[in-house]
């Protein structure tokens, strides 16, 4: 097979440590090999990459290990093309596994292009990724922290989540911190609900009369405590959050045309997969990298159930999120298309099949820098109305009725992506 490139670097990449090959010669010739090993701090990092500019590298090759990866491309990615790859793709022959040859493998594989270059966002993107998967880690341990401060109340015997239907609210917060002092009575208690929570006063006076010891109020105050810090933080954070996004405020707002995606989730589309979609080939290959198409099993002229791939995981859980939401919404395609497929196929793989049709739909709006056009809950009954009338005359005849149909009007089915 004939080499591509002439001059290219394999880099493998460790915590403390790098290991370079560098391959220097013509096509065809067999290539130079020099091998050099540098610490990951800045300044020896810094030094690899004037000594393979002075080689004149031309392009890098890594893989995808862990978060060791990113400092190294963040000091290469100015003078270099670097291509980093996925380790599962690219592994080396078993037995034959030192951190040398695995370099030199490397740089072979990119000598002759036979690495696949993953998708890696530009340096904004990359910021705004940061700080929503962050976000999401607070979101988790806030709920987490309310789920264990509700475990309290119950061992307490305290219901007041039997009768409050937000316990975090502003009359909950109330009814909490007055739990956490010890010092007001269930009615004094219950006297601090707000709004439509006064209809339940006498309910509330039985739920707050639990048996709440001095260790319980020590918990409450520190659960209590630590969900205020982390409302404070995801304040914080949304706010820088919304200034990185200010770049992207138009396709931010096409995105959030979309039944079931919100602030959040479009965000996150932007920073998961950017809004040059020139990097995906297709739709279909976005689709797969975001794990939310099915993937191919097929032997023997036989096709087995395609289990699809864990994906990107942020970008594949706002989607199922959004498509559930998608689902919960009054009327349109996407909430009866759902439908459809949880009768024959369930709820989860319905969300996920509505988490396809919505990454589709962000494709195009980034591509083509159009809005979100909604095909209405009745274009799935347009595109074919004689299956249709079939199967709703079959039904009215097992209910015994005489059907004679008689078309009134014309419909035409618009010419519209799904």
């Amino acid at each position: 097979m004939d080499a591509i490139i002439e001059t290219c670097c394999g880099l493998d990449v460790h915590q403390a440590t790098v290991v370079a090959c560098l391959l220097t010669g013509k096509a065809n010739e067999k290539p130079r090999k020099q091998v050099r090993t540098f610490q990951t701090v800045t300044r020896d990092l810094t030094g690899l990459c004037d000594w393979l500019r002075t080689a004149g590298c031309t392009h890098i090759a890594m893989e995808s290990t862990g978060v060791y990866w990113k400092p190294v491309y963040a000091v290469l990615e100015a003078g270099f093309e670097i291509v980093v790859g996925n380790a599962h793709h690219i592994r080396n022959v078993p037995g034959r596994k030192t951190d040398v040859k695995d370099s030199e493998w490397l740089a072979n594989l990119l000598r002759h292009g036979l690495i696949r270059k993953s998708f890696v966002p530009p340096k904004p993107m990359r910021e705004l990724r940061d700080l929503l998967r962050y976000r999401r880690k607070l979101v988790e341990s806030a709920a987490a922290e309310r789920n264990r401060l509700l475990a309290v109340l119950e061992t307490a015997n305290v219901k007041l989540a039997n009768v409050a239907t937000d316990v975090f609210g502003v009359s909950g917060r109330k009814m909490l911190e007055a739990i956490i002092e010890g010092t007001a009575s269930p009615v004094q208690m219950a006297s601090l609900a707000k709004g439509k929570l006064r209809k339940k006063l006498a309910e509330l006076q039985l739920a707050l009369e639990g048996s709440v010891q001095p260790h319980h109020r020590f918990l409450l105050a520190m659960q209590l405590g630590r969900i205020k810090s982390a409302d404070n933080d995801l304040e914080q954070i949304d706010k820088l959050i919304d200034e990185k996004l200010e770049p992207y405020r138009t396709q931010h707002k096409r995105l959030m045309t979309i039944p079931g995606v919100n602030w959040v989730v479009a965000a996150v589309l932007i920073a998961e997969i950017g809004v040059d979609m020139c990097v995906f080939p297709t739709v279909g290959h976005l689709a797969a990298w975001a794990g939310v198409s099915p993937g191919n099993n097929e032997s023997a002229g036989k096709r087995k159930g395609g289990k699809a791939r864990r994906g990107n995981v942020y970008l594949k859980t706002a989607l199922v999120t959004a498509a559930t939401c998608a689902a919960k919404t009054k009327r349109g395609y996407l909430k009866d298309k759902y439908f459809r497929l949880k009768a024959r196929r369930g709820g989860l793989r319905a969300a996920v099949a509505i988490a396809h049709k919505i990454l589709t739909a962000a494709f195009h709006i980034l591509s083509a820098g159009v809005a979100y056009h909604e095909l209405g809950d009745s274009y799935l009954d347009n595109i074919d109305r004689t299956r249709t009338a079939k199967n709703l005359v079959r039904r009215l005849e097992r209910l015994g009725f005489a059907v004679d149909l008689k078309a009134t009007t014309t419909l035409e089915n618009p010419n519209v992506f799904s």
